[in-house]
Parts: C-alpha cells; sequence; structure tokens
C-alpha cells in the first residue's frame, strides 16, 4: 500500500469562511450582543439619571464592599496562591495529585453551594465560627466572611497563572545565587520574583475581576445588610431587575462592564509584555 503525505493547506476543520462565520455567530451570540443590550439601556436614560442612580449611597457602598474585598481577597491569594504553587511545584508528597485536583473545585463546585457551606461553617452556631466567635471574631455575614468567599473563589486563578511558569524556571538560576553568596530570601526576591511577577499579575487581575463580579458564593456569607454595608454590586442590580428598575440596573451594569474591561486591558499588557521578555531571552 502506498501513502502519500497530505498537503500542506489540508485542513482538518472546514474552510475559513464557515469556521468564521461560525465563530462569529458564536461570538455574536454570547458576548457582543449582550453587552450591545446594556450599552443601548443605558443610554435612553439622561445623564442626569445616569448619575442619581450612581450616586445612591446604597449603590456608593455596594461598589465600595465589592472593590475593598475583592482587592483584599485578591492579594491574599497572591500570596497563598504563590505559596501554594512553590509547594505543588519544588515537592514529591503523598496526596500530591489530590491536593492539585482540589484546586480545581472551586471551578466545579456551584457558587451558591460554596456560600451556603461557608455561611454555615463560619457562623456562630458553624463548625469553625463557633470557636473563632468564643474570641469575639464573626466571619459570617460580615465584611471578613465576603472576603473569605473571595478568597475561595480567586484562589485557582493565581495558583494555575504560577504554577506553568515556576516549572519552566530552570534550576540553574537558584544554584548559580547560592554560588555568587545569596541566602534563600535573596534569591527568591532577586533571582524568582521577577520571573513570577508577570504570572502573579495575570493571576491578581484575574482573581480581582472574578471578586468584583461575584454574586453566589458571597449573596449568603455576606448577610446583604445595607445598614452594615455588605451589599455587593451584583446584589444590588438583582435589586433592581426585581423592582422592574432598569435604568438604574443598567447604569450600574455598564460602570461593571467598564472596569472589567480595564481589567482585561491590564492583563493582556501584563502577557504581552511577558511574551516578549521571553522571546528575547
Amino acid at each position: 500500500m502506498k501513502f502519500t503525505r497530505p498537503k500542506k493547506n489540508t485542513r482538518v476543520i472546514p474552510g475559513f469562511g464557515l469556521t468564521l462565520g461560525v465563530t462569529l455567530a458564536m461570538l455574536s451570540t454570547i458576548i457582543l450582543i449582550p453587552l450591545g443590550s446594556i450599552l443601548f439601556q443605558s443610554f435612553k436614560a439622561s445623564p442626569a439619571e445616569f448619575v442619581e442612580a450612581l450616586s445612591r449611597p446604597a449603590v456608593l457602598y455596594s461598589f465600595a464592599t465589592s472593590i475593598v474585598c475583592a482587592l483584599i481577597a485578591a492579594i491574599i491569594n497572591c500570596v497563598f496562591g504563590t505559596i501554594l504553587a512553590w509547594v505543588l511545584v519544588r515537592y514529591k508528597f503523598p496526596g500530591k495529585r489530590i491536593i492539585d485536583g482540589v484546586i480545581e473545585l472551586p471551578f466545579a463546585l456551584p457558587t451558591a453551594v460554596a456560600g451556603i457551606t461557608l455561611s454555615k461553617m463560619y457562623s456562630d452556631t458553624g463548625e469553625i465560627g463557633s470557636i473563632l466567635a468564643k474570641f469575639g471574631i464573626e466571619v459570617s455575614y460580615t465584611h471578613l466572611g465576603l472576603t473569605l468567599a473571595l478568597v475561595f473563589v480567586g484562589i485557582p486563578f493565581v495558583v494555575r497563572s504560577i504554577q506553568p511558569v515556576l516549572e519552566k524556571i530552570d534550576g540553574s538560576y537558584e544554584e548559580a545565587s547560592y554560588v555568587l553568596g545569596a541566602n534563600r530570601r535573596k534569591t527568591f526576591f532577586k533571582v524568582l520574583l521577577p520571573e513570577l511577577r508577570p504570572a502573579m499579575l495575570t493571576g491578581f487581575g484575574l482573581a480581582f475581576a472574578r471578586g468584583i463580579g461575584e454574586y453566589g458564593s458571597v449573596i449568603y456569607i455576606s448577610g446583604n445588610n445595607e445598614k452594615e454595608h455588605t451589599q455587593v454590586v451584583s446584589y444590588v442590580i438583582m435589586q433592581k431587575l426585581n423592582v422592574q428598575n432598569y435604568t438604574d440596573a443598567t447604569a450600574i451594569a455598564l460602570v461593571m462592564l467598564a472596569i472589567s474591561f480595564l481589567l482585561l486591558l491590564f492583563i493582556n499588557i501584563v502577557q504581552m509584555k511577558q511574551s516578549r521578555r521571553t522571546n528575547e531571552i
């Protein structure tokens, strides 16, 4: 039997026109049209109505709560996510594969289930919350509980961003640093951290973006108390939609959309710089 090599222009997937058409159709249906509807609905409101919708105290407090708690959670994830990724890459121990798989749990677990579980566990009668309550520490229905939930949903983004970079770092860099007289701390901050920084910033941006728009995992543990300022932006939008106040809901959603685009731009810039730096090396 005679075998012939396939031509270079052979494609497994059908032609460019068909695949591009399917891609644009899916992109328009899932992303562009919904985003366009938000813009269209928000432009129906006058500038005065737009400013009024965003300047209400409950809305301002919800933005502050979401942004600050998401920022704190993302910083915590950067620190502990780096440590966790380091352990998974640099050490071998029993149960390593199990722990590595558990990192994906926040992706697979429904966010509402995570929120209910966390709020019950850290309540005053919960397994962990009852112990903390003896020391006067309240977690559920506070900003602390809200931050805890955001740490839970954001940690995989940091770990999975840093892991591949750590795996590619040549151990000879660390050995050369030790030979030149540097200790472990100086080696980490002078040799390893510059290599990890872009990945850490990428993971930070992804975790921060996820935290700002999170709903399911925080809706229960936050308590949604307007007086205590534990309402998040996503909950306020849901409130506006429940009373059919589409003007306020779309105005708030538009601001959230702008924040998401800025974070996405930040992440892409970091990745482009890292790619350019890798190619130069």
